[in-house]
């Protein structure tokens, strides 16, 4: 019981955090990093401001510790987020990126809820698609700032997503060590969760809230 309301309150304290895409996308308040202190502060702020970023993020390490295959899936999923950045800063164009960022974050949720059972491929395919479109949608904030704060950007950006996985990913396994009962229903909880928070950030992205 304790458990179903600590999630119920994240939850929903996630959802609306996952309506404002204001709040997710400016560590800066909204100006360009000009500084070398300024862009590792922005990289290391943005999956964690961002809470549809920072769910599939954690969602990615869950789905590497459930897969089974080392921490190798997740370090293709941030060196995908990074890559998206780059396509970003080089003006490439994705179409609704932010809407991808919601839908495929909702997926992330959905390999969680289903504990991996979709096969190393298609989570493979499903990370790198989901780092680059986030990473891209991140790439927002640092378009357009000199080499300086965009390489203090990427590292910081690179090193507090790693941090974050790495979490989850030892999260997960200790939890599926310790608490073999308690961990499926723990794990499909935070699966909705993280489904949940995509789900709303899509609706937004798509203009259906707010």
């Amino acid at each position: 019981m304790k458990l179903t309301r600590t999630t119920t309150f994240a939850a929903a304290s996630l959802l609306l955090l996952a309506a404002d895409p204001a709040f997710a996308h400016h560590m800066m308040g909204g100006k360009l990093p000009q500084t070398f202190a300024q862009g590792m502060l922005s990289g290391l702020g943005h999956p964690i401001i961002g809470i549809d970023h920072l769910a599939a993020i954690v969602g990615a390490g869950i789905v590497a510790a459930l897969l089974g295959r080392g921490f190798a899936p997740v370090l293709a999923f941030t060196t995908a987020m990074i890559a998206g950045v780059g396509l970003h800063v080089a003006k490439a164009n994705i179409p609704a990126a932010e809407l991808l960022v919601g839908l495929t974050t909702a997926v992330v949720g959905l390999v969680v809820v289903m504990r991996g059972r979709f096969g190393v491929l298609p989570v493979a395919g499903l990370f790198a698609v989901t780092g680059l479109v986030h990473g891209y949608a991140l790439g927002e904030s640092i378009v357009g700032a000199e080499n300086s704060p965009l390489g203090a950007y990427l590292a910081g950006l690179l090193v507090i997503q790693t941090v974050i996985a790495a979490g989850a990913f030892l999260g997960t396994r200790l939890l599926s060590a310790k608490a073999k009962a308690a961990a499926p229903l723990a794990l499909r909880l935070a699966g909705a969760v993280i489904v949940l928070v995509g789900g709303v950030a899509a609706a937004t992205a798509a203009g259906v809230i707010g």
